[in-house]
């Protein structure tokens, strides 16, 4: 019975999944479903589903099947209440939310996008150590005696010296029954990343712009999340000059100001210097901006910073660029002039939200 129903579970998962698939494009581009994440479960609107669920009746209500009933008592309470007015002769669409782990979303993204899990780089392996239990020993703390094992020697020894009466068991252990749970170091190596998220508020870039930034960071988190254990998440905004925020102050300031794009180039430096080590870190650096820089001259120093100082050390550096209203453009095709074919170089155009699709297969495509 219980198998059956974790068969029929699992079934109703993945016909979940396939319609999350078939859809993944418009929830992509939807910024609704973000609203609805919990800590690690996420909530995802689905229509014509019905989920698997068992209601409880609230105790002391009445009705058959809650207590004590009457003839004439309905089966459930306020059935017909529900929903009263004027009466329609169209079928009602009826949504479900469901919830899954941000880990089969990231599994649902990899299969629909086609995305390769990353391989981290040779070098960046920290080795954490743990304690784990792997045998029994016959000296140790007491905080460590295995009393189970203990009871059973003792119990070995009175049954072979004849001193167990089976008509009034008991088993006293003596000191040298006493047997303690061993332990040995493992080592496990693992992979560490960064990711380090730039953004242009200068004053053309507006919340339709950032928004957009904000569905696409969510979807590149979801994705390296689910292929490194250990991640940490730093942000840089940047106008005429770069400030390290947090998250919430990264996608709610107000747009102000020029561009100057090398301040954020060199904050990213610095931090990687500070707190990074390319010998231990996996570091991933992604910029969003219109593309407007104010000089050529900056954007010759910002190719500069690249090649020289953030390159070298960072798994992949992205550069997504939003169509503004009064954004130039011109830094995209400077990047592309220069860095065209480098490998770390992952460039993209996104004019609105339905190109969010394609530009996280951009930059996730290659499995950097």
């Amino acid at each position: 019975m219980l198998m059956n129903m974790q068969n029929d579970y699992n079934r109703f998962r993945q016909i979940i999944k396939g319609k999350i698939k078939q859809n993944l494009r418009k929830y992509i581009s939807n910024g609704e479903m973000i609203g609805r994440k919990g800590k690690d479960l996420i909530s995802i609107p689905l229509p014509q589903i019905d989920l698997p669920r068992f209601r409880y009746g609230d105790n002391g209500q009445g009705g058959v099947g809650q207590g004590d009933g009457e003839p004439g008592d309905p089966l459930t309470q306020g059935e017909g209440e529900e929903g009263a007015g004027q009466a329609g002769n169209l079928p009602g669409q009826h949504i479900r939310e469901v919830e899954l782990t941000l880990e089969e979303l990231a599994e649902i993204l990899g299969e629909e996008l086609e995305l390769p899990n990353i391989e981290p780089r040779g070098k960046k392996q920290i080795v954490s150590e743990k304690d784990r239990y792997t045998g029994i020993r016959r000296v140790g703390p007491e905080s460590l005696r295995h009393h189970k094992r203990t009871f059973k020697e003792a119990l070995k020894r009175q049954l072979i010296s004849g001193q167990f009466n089976i008509e009034k068991p008991k088993i006293i252990p003596i000191r040298d029954d006493y047997r303690y749970r061993s332990w040995k170091t493992i080592s496990h190596p693992e992979s560490n990343a960064v990711i380090i998220y730039m953004m242009d508020v200068s004053g053309s870039m507006w919340d339709e712009q950032k928004e957009i930034v904000r569905l696409e960071t969510f979807w590149i988190d979801t994705w390296l999340h689910y292929q490194y254990k250990g991640i940490v998440t730093r942000y840089i905004i940047h106008d005429a000059q770069a400030q390290e925020v947090d998250r919430e102050t990264f996608f709610t300031v107000r747009e102000n100001g020029g561009t100057v794009i090398s301040t954020a180039y060199e904050l990213c430096s610095k931090i990687i210097d500070k707190d990074y080590s390319p010998e231990e870190w996996n570091i991933y650096a992604f910029h969003f901006s219109d593309g407007d820089n104010w000089s050529r001259d900056d954007n010759q120093y910002c190719v500069e910073i690249l090649e020289s100082q953030i390159l070298p050390r960072v798994n992949m550096f992205g550069y997504g660029q939003v169509e503004s209203t009064y954004g130039s453009g011109e830094f995209y095709d400077y990047l592309e002039d220069y860095f065209g074919e480098h490998d770390k170089v992952i460039l993209s155009h996104i004019p609105d939200k339905d190109a969010i699709y394609d530009s996280i297969k951009d930059f996730l495509g290659k499995g950097k």
